[in-house]
C-alpha cells in the first residue's frame, strides 16, 4: 500500500516557506507509489524465475525462452525482466527481453519503437559478446525494415545476419533457425523487388532446413510467401495450394496471426477467381480477429480488400466506407502499399458509380504513390544487369577452363611423344632433362597463373560488386535517376577495365591510373563521398611510357580506405604521388590521413568478422615476378605519419617500380 503522511503534521509556517521541500516529498512518495503499483502488476510467480534466470545467466536463445516464452508478448514482463536483467549485469537475458518488446511493437506498427529497441538489443549483445543474440538482432532489424520498404537497409542487415551465422562451424539449432531466418529475409526482399523466382527459390531452400529442424511455424511462412509468389504471377492454383499448407500449418501450431493471414490471402484468391461471396465470408470473419490481435497493416489490408470485393458484389456504400476506413489506417501508420492500394480501388468505385472525374482524380493520386514507392522499370533493369554480369562471369570462367585443358592435354601429348622416340639412353636423358625443364616451367606458368586470377578474385571481390550494385540501387529506389545512370555508368566501365587489365602481363601507368580512378569513384558511394581522392604527376613523368603490373595499385588503396579511414571521423583524404626517384626507378606513394596501422590494428583485432587482406601478399609476389625482366628489383615502403603533437596522422605506402 502506498504511504500516506497527513499534512497537519507539517508546521504550517514550512509548508508556506518552503515549496521546495514539500515538491521533494511529494515527489518521493509518488514515486515510491508507482514503484509498487508496477511491482503489483507482475506476478510473483515471474519475479522468482527471474531471479532465478539472472543467477543461473544461461547464454542460448532457447535456454531463456523455455521459461520466458509464455510471458514474451507481455510488455510489462518484458519490460521488468529487461530492467532488472540489466541492473545486474545480465546482458544476454536484457538482449532476449530488448528482442520480444522490438517484436511486439513492430506486430502493431510501431516501427519506429522497434527499431530503437532491436538496435538496443543488438548493441547489448555485442557488449556481451554473444554471437548468437548478434544473429537474431540482426534478422529482427531486416524484418522491421522490410516491413517498411526500407529495401537496402532489409537487405544489409538479413545479409550480415547471415555472414555472420555462416563463419559458426558446427551451428547449434537456434543458430540454423537464424540462418532461415535470414534466407526468408532476403526472399522476401527479392519478392518486393517482384522477382518471383528468385524468392521462391530462396523460399524453398529456406522450407528444406525448415522441415529438417522439424519448425512448424517456419513452414507456415514459407508456404505462405511461396504462395504469394504464385499469386503475384497469376498462377493462382498453385498459390491457392500453397497458402492452404501453410493455413494447415497455422492450424496446427493455433497461431492466430498466422490463420488471419492464411484466410486474408486465401479471400484474396477468390476474388480473382470471381468469387466474391466466398471472399467475403472470409474476410467478414477475420476482420474482428484482426482488429483483436491489433496489426494495424492486416487490419488496413483486410478492409481494403474487403472494399474491393464490395465492388465485385455492387454493395458501393459498403465498398466505400470500407475502403475510406483502411486508407485512414494506412495514411496515419505510413502503409505506403496499402494507402496505394486504396486509393486505386476508390477510383475503380467512382468509375462504376458514373464519377469519372472523381475516378480520374484518384487515378491520378495512385500512380503517383505507386511512383513514389518505387521505379519498377529502373529496378527491373539493375536486376537484368545483375543476371546478365552473373551469367557471362560463369560464361568466361567455363572458357577460361576449357582453354587450360586444352593446352595441358597438348603438353602432355607432346611429353608422351618426346618419351616414345627416346630409344637410347642419351636421347632419353635429354628427354628427362627436357621434362623436366618443362615441368618447372609450367610451375612457373601456374604460378603466373595462381597470381593473376587471385589478383582478378580481389578486384572483382563479390561483396565490393554487390555492394556497389545495392548503393547503385538505392539511388534508384530513392528515384535519382541522374546518379545511377552516372555511377552505373562508372559501374561497368570498372567491370569492363579489370576483365581486359586481368588478361594483360603489364599496362601502361596511364591506364592504371584511369582504372584506380574509377575504383575510388565507385568505393566512394559507401561513403557519401566523404573520400577526397587526388593524382598528382610530376611534369618529368610521362604515364603512357611507364609500364607496370596490370591492376597493382587498387589494393593499397583498399587498404587505405578500409584500414585507415573507414574508422576515422571527419576529414577523410587520399593522395597518390607519381614521380621519378632517379633513372632506375619510378616511385608511386599513396597516402593517407587514416587512424594509423597501430591504431587499424587495435580495431580490427576487436571485430568479431575479421577482414583477411591478402591483396597486397598477392601484388608484392607478383611485382617480383615482374621485376625479373629487369636489372633491378621493386621495392614496398610504409611510413606511419605523425603530426606536430606526436599523434597518428595517417600512412603512406611507397612503391619503387624498376625502369630498367
Amino acid at each position: 500500500m502506498p504511504v500516506i503522511i497527513p499534512l497537519n503534521l507539517i508546521p504550517k509556517k514550512k509548508l508556506v516557506t518552503d515549496a521546495s521541500l514539500r515538491s521533494i516529498f511529494i515527489l518521493f512518495f509518488l514515486s515510491l507509489w508507482c514503484i509498487q503499483s508496477f511491482a503489483q502488476t507482475v506476478s510473483s510467480s515471474f519475479i522468482k524465475t527471474t531471479d532465478s534466470l539472472i543467477k543461473a545467466k544461461p547464454i542460448t536463445y532457447n535456454e531463456l525462452d523455455a521459461y520466458l516464452k509464455p510471458k514474451r508478448t507481455d510488455t510489462v514482463y518484458m519490460r521488468y525482466f529487461a530492467n532488472k536483467a540489466a541492473k545486474q549485469g545480465f546482458l544476454v537475458g536484457q538482449s532476449y527481453a530488448l528482442n520480444q518488446l522490438g517484436r511486439k511493437y513492430r506486430d502493431i506498427s510501431q516501427f519506429g519503437n522497434a527499431i530503437k529497441l532491436h538496435n538496443e538489443a543488438l548493441k547489448v549483445a555485442v557488449e556481451a559478446d554473444n554471437i548468437e543474440f548478434r544473429i537474431f538482432s540482426l534478422n529482427m532489424l531486416s524484418v522491421v525494415y522490410r516491413r517498411t520498404d526500407s529495401i537496402k537497409s532489409a537487405l544489409d542487415f538479413a545479409q550480415e545476419a547471415l555472414s555472420l551465422a555462416e563463419t559458426i562451424e558446427n551451428p547449434s539449432t537456434e543458430i540454423l533457425r537464424s540462418i532461415n531466418v535470414s534466407l526468408n529475409g532476403i526472399g522476401n526482399i527479392y519478392k518486393r523487388m517482384e522477382q518471383y523466382d528468385l524468392a521462391i527459390a530462396k523460399f524453398s531452400e529456406s522450407l528444406i532446413y525448415e522441415k529438417k529442424l522439424g519448425n512448424v511455424l517456419g513452414m507456415a511462412i514459407n508456404y505462405h510467401n511461396i504462395g504469394e509468389c504464385y499469386e503475384a504471377q497469376d498462377k493462382l492454383t498453385e498459390a491457392l495450394e500453397n497458402f492452404n499448407i501453410s493455413l494447415k500449418y497455422n492450424n496446427q501450431i493455433k497461431s492466430e496471426k498466422g490463420r488471419i493471414i492464411c484466410q486474408y490471402s486465401i479471400a484474396h484468391v477468390y476474388v480473382h477467381q470471381d468469387k466474391p461471396e466466398q471472399a467475403l465470408s472470409l474476410l467478414e470473419t477475420i476482420l474482428p480477429l484482426a482488429e483483436r490481435l491489433g496489426d494495424k497493416t492486416i487490419i488496413s489490408e483486410i478492409l481494403i480488400n474487403l472494399g474491393w470485393t464490395y465492388i465485385h458484389t455492387k454493395k458501393y456504400s459498403e465498398a466505400e466506407n470500407n475502403l475510406r476506413k483502411g486508407l485512414e489506417i494506412a495514411q496515419k501508420y505510413n502503409l505506403a502499399d496499402a494507402e496505394a492500394e486504396a486509393v486505386k480501388f476508390l477510383s475503380e468505385l467512382s468509375e462504376k458509380k458514373g464519377d469519372f472525374e472523381t475516378a480520374i482524380a484518384y487515378y491520378k493520386e495512385a500512380k503517383g504513390l505507386e511512383k513514389k514507392i518505387s521505379n519498377n522499370l529502373n529496378i527491373r533493369y539493375v536486376n537484368d544487369i545483375i543476371m546478365r554480369y552473373e551469367a557471362e562471369k560463369t560464361k568466361n570462367q567455363m572458357e577460361a577452363l576449357a582453354k587450360e585443358n586444352e593446352l595441358i592435354q597438348l603438353k602432355l601429348r607432346k611429353n608422351n611423344t618426346t618419351l616414345l622416340v627416346s630409344g637410347l639412353a642419351l636421347a632419353l636423358l635429354a628427354g628427362i632433362l627436357y621434362i623436366l625443364y618443362r615441368q618447372y616451367q609450367l610451375n612457373n606458368e601456374k604460378k603466373v597463373l595462381t597470381l593473376e586470377q587471385s589478383m582478378l578474385r580481389s578486384q572483382m571481390n563479390p561483396h565490393f560488386l554487390f555492394n556497389s550494385l545495392n548503393s547503385i540501387k538505392l539511388y534508384i529506389i530513392n528515384n535519382e535517376k541522374k546518379n545511377a545512370v552516372h555511377y552505373l555508368n562508372k559501374f561497368s566501365k570498372l567491370v569492363r577495365k579489370i576483365l581486359e587489365a586481368s588478361s594483360m602481363k603489364e599496362i601502361s601507368l596511364a591506364d592504371e591510373l584511369e582504372t584506380v580512378e574509377l575504383y575510388m569513384n565507385i568505393e566512394n558511394i559507401r561513403f557519401s563521398n566523404e573520400i577526397d581522392f587526388k593524382i598528382s604527376i610530376d611534369d618529368a613523368i610521362d604515364t603512357h611510357n611507364i609500364k607496370i603490373p596490370s591492376l597493382i595499385l587498387q589494393p593499397f588503396l583498399e587498404n587505405a580506405i578500409w584500414h585507415g579511414l573507414s574508422s576515422k571521423e571527419g576529414e577523410k583524404k587520399i593522395e597518390l604521388h607519381i614521380s621519378k626517384e632517379n633513372q632506375w626507378f619510378t616511385k608511386i606513394s599513396v597516402s593517407d590521413n587514416g587512424v594509423g596501422r597501430e591504431m587499424a590494428q587495435k580495431i580490427k583485432e576487436g571485430k568479431v568478422l575479421k577482414r583477411k587482406s591478402v591483396g597486397i601478399d598477392i601484388t608484392k609476389e607478383r611485382l617480383a615476378n615482374f621485376s625479373k625482366d629487369y636489372q633491378n628489383s621493386f621495392e614496398v615502403e610504409m611510413v606511419d605519419l605523425y603530426d606536430d603533437e606526436n599523434q597518428p596522422a595517417g600512412t603512406t605506402v611507397i612503391l619503387y617500380i624498376p625502369t630498367v
